[in-house]
C-alpha cells in the first residue's frame, strides 16, 4: 500500500517501514559526500533529494532502487555518476539528473524540479510534480 501524501518525510517513513534500514548493506551518503557529487556532476541537489539520499537511497522496494552515491564516485552498477555518463551517452538531456535507472530507462529530476521519465528511445510525456510524488506513485506504487 502506498501513501496519498506528497511530503518526502512521509515517503521516508514508509520506505523505512517496508525495508528495515538496519538490514541494508550499502552505506548512506553524508553531506560531505553529497557536496562532492554536486561539484563533480555540476548539479545542485534540491533539499528533498539530499534528504532522500541521506535517508533511503540504499533501500530496495519493489523492483526499483534509487541511484546511490559512494566514496569512489563510480565503479558500480546503480551509482549516480556512472548512470549520468551512461544516460548522456544514450541521449539523456544534460540538465536532467537521473535518480533511478531501470534497464536503460531513467527517472530524472529536471531543472523545474519535476520528475521526468526518459526511456531508451528518448523523453516521454510521463512526469510527476516532485520527488515525493514520484516515490509514492512509482517506487512505492510498484512494491
Amino acid at each position: 500500500m502506498y501513501l496519498v501524501t506528497e511530503h518526502i518525510d512521509a515517503i521516508i517513513s514508509e520506505v523505512n517501514r517496508l525495508d528495515d534500514p538496519r538490514k541494508r548493506k550499502t552505506p548512506l551518503p553524508d553531506d560531505a559526500l553529497i557536496a562532492r557529487y554536486e561539484a563533480a556532476t555540476g548539479f545542485e541537489f534540491s533539499e528533498d533529494y539530499k534528504e532522500f539520499l541521506k535517508s533511503i537511497s540504499n533501500a530496495f522496494i519493489g523492483y526499483l532502487s534509487p541511484l546511490t552515491l559512494n566514496e569512489e564516485m563510480g565503479g558500480v552498477y546503480g551509482e549516480l555518476r556512472s548512470a549520468i555518463e551512461q544516460g548522456r551517452s544514450a541521449g539523456l538531456p544534460h540538465d536532467w539528473l537521473p535518480i533511478c535507472e531501470d534497464n536503460g530507462d531513467y527517472y530524472c529530476i529536471a531543472p523545474d524540479g519535476k520528475i521526468h521519465f526518459w526511456d531508451h528511445n528518448g523523453p516521454t510525456t510521463e512526469t510527476w510534480p516532485n520527488l515525493a510524488t514520484w516515490a509514492n506513485d512509482v517506487w512505492l506504487g510498484g512494491a
